[in-house]
């Protein structure tokens, strides 16, 4: 079986379409870690795909905000702005949708979905030391989460604990093999608005024939996805980031 995985696609219809047809003949099944949208200006479009290909999503922070099951209050005003925005633009249909997503984790055969934590869907996991306080509380083998919007993840074992890296800058595809006795925390990066110094759209492919994660890349119509954030009257540094990947 091989499942695309993707997250964070924050309304980018764009970068949505690239990874699809990136991926496409690649994978059986889709599942989706959260935060359909915000940020950017297609969330109708997003979230429409989203529900007529994929079976297993799990909501986001933004997901949550927009759909008015948490204040937004907490966001950066830039971040505030975009999920005033996006509420009046979605349609009902897929305002309750988003209402209705499950909270992570999500159990599938033998692996399990997040978006931020396996004890906390916000809490995001960037550090080495993040691992060391949650890893008692994981009972999976292998995890996919997303929230930080940085592609690459983390394992441990009895060597401790040690940083996957993302797909280098000058490559399409990185490959890691999984193996027995370690714990993964496998995050595919951001679909619609990474931070991690690439501005390509970020996914992966697990594979469980060959029990390895495909960590990939793909270009996309970055200025199409800004003009559509400026037309809007989004705060334009949602636009300037993406040329930026940060």
């Amino acid at each position: 079986m091989r499942y695309l995985v993707f997250s964070d696609i924050h309304g980018n219809w764009e970068a949505l379409d690239a990874v699809v047809k990136h991926a496409e003949g690649r994978y059986d099944e889709i599942l989706c870690g959260g935060d359909l949208v915000g940020y950017c200006a297609d969330p109708n479009s997003v979230v429409d795909w989203i529900r007529s290909h994929v079976r297993v999503v799990i909501r986001g922070n933004h997901d949550k905000v927009c759909a008015g099951i948490e204040s937004f209050e907490w966001f950066n005003p830039a971040a505030q702005v975009a999920a005033h925005w996006t509420q009046q633009q979605l349609t009902g249909e897929n305002l309750e949708y988003l209402r209705t997503l499950a909270k992570g984790p999500v159990r599938i055969a033998g692996f399990q979905l997040l978006h931020g934590s396996p004890v906390d869907e916000d809490e995001y996991l960037i550090n080495s030391s993040d691992i060391g306080q949650i890893s008692a509380y994981v009972d999976c083998p292998l995890s996919f989460f997303g929230h930080t919007h940085m592609q690459g993840g983390f394992f441990w074992g009895p060597t401790g604990v040690h940083r996957i890296n993302k797909t280098p800058i000058e490559c399409e595809e990185w490959i890691v093999e999984l193996d027995d006795d370690t714990y993964y925390l496998a995050n595919p990066g951001s679909v619609g608005q990474p931070r991690d110094n690439d501005p390509r759209a970020a996914y992966l492919i697990y594979d469980t024939g060959e029990r390895a994660l495909i960590y990939r890349r793909t270009p996309y119509d970055v200025r199409a996805a800004q003009d559509k954030i400026l037309r809007a009257g989004l705060p334009d540094l949602l636009a300037r980031r993406l040329e930026r990947g940060a």
